[in-house]
């Protein structure tokens, strides 16, 4: 494919997510570049909705270009994605079209009443993530893999859904459950004043124990991965682990100050990942996607 539509794929990835870049530039080249060209079109997805003055496409016309990909050439990403599609049999249209299912509900459920409900909008949005990587990131379709793939991707949102609390209350959206709220005690006027307290912070707790529950099933199976492959999912997860503990270490103010990994920390955990693993050697993962 052309060189400068997957280097704008890439281009995508670093600037919107450091975290996921830096969790995935080593995989071997082909199956590096179809993250890119995931992570792309879901970023398009995600900004149609939440940056729709600056987005190209509306999330409506995404959907219908997606649903007519052969003829689409008005952005480098339908090129891109024909090559992904072209290029990795075992890939399904279905996760992409349930991710734009669940973008669309944030046009019009801006209040979530139960964790059932939150759950399914974290599938719809993450989930669905794991569910398109698990073909590019091996080349055998692994029920249990795919299982854990989507507990992966709802856990991150979970945590994402933990550090966007105050931007997401700024766009009128609040994902916390309405039913953990009242458990803890803590209110509408609590959160929209951006109340931090021993209720808040149960809560927070509370919601991240979900998550840590599906990052822990997310990392079942990995060693039935292609080493690097396994190495970048497990990459993923601590990183995602390192962002809510920045969330503690900022007191829990996920209203003024956004959790940021440090690189010296990212650098760190790379390496416990990587010693945790061994060598790696992609040789035959290599051969496998040329």
């Amino acid at each position: 494919m052309n060189e400068h539509i997957l280097q704008q794929c890439e281009d995508s990835m670093r600037q919107g997510s450091s975290s996921f870049y830096h969790a995935f530039r080593d995989l071997p080249e082909k199956r590096r570049h179809a993250v890119y060209v995931i992570y792309a079109f879901c970023r398009l997805i995600d900004d149609s909705v939440d940056e729709p003055e600056t987005s190209p496409f509306t999330i409506h016309e995404l959907r219908e270009r997606f649903l007519d990909l052969d003829r689409a050439n008005d952005h480098f990403i339908w090129p891109a994605l024909r090559w992904l599609f072209a290029g990795f049999p075992n890939l399904g249209r279905q996760p992409f079209l349930n991710q734009m299912e669940g973008q669309v509900s944030d046009l019009t459920l801006l209040r979530y009443e139960t964790m059932e409900q939150l759950e399914r909008y974290c599938y719809l949005v993450a989930g669905t993530v794991g569910e398109m990587l698990l073909p590019v990131l091996r080349d055998d379709l692994h029920a249990e893999a795919a299982e854990a793939g989507i507990a992966l991707g709802k856990g991150m949102q979970i945590v994402n859904i933990i550090r966007d609390v105050g931007e997401d209350l700024g766009r009128g959206r609040r994902y916390i459950p309405a039913d953990l709220m009242r458990r803890h005690g803590y209110t509408e006027e609590d959160l929209s004043r951006g109340v931090i307290d021993g209720r808040f912070t149960a809560m927070i707790d509370e919601l991240h124990g979900q998550a840590a529950i599906w990052l822990e099933q997310g990392l079942s199976n990995l060693d039935s991965y292609p080493k690097r492959s396994g190495l970048s999912v497990a990459l993923a997860a601590a990183f995602y682990g390192a962002i809510f503990d920045q969330v503690r270490r900022n007191g829990y103010d996920v209203f003024d100050r956004r959790a940021i990994v440090p690189d010296e920390e990212k650098g760190v955990l790379l390496l416990r990942v990587m010693s945790s693993f061994g060598a790696v050697d992609d040789s035959a993962d290599s051969a496998a996607v040329s």
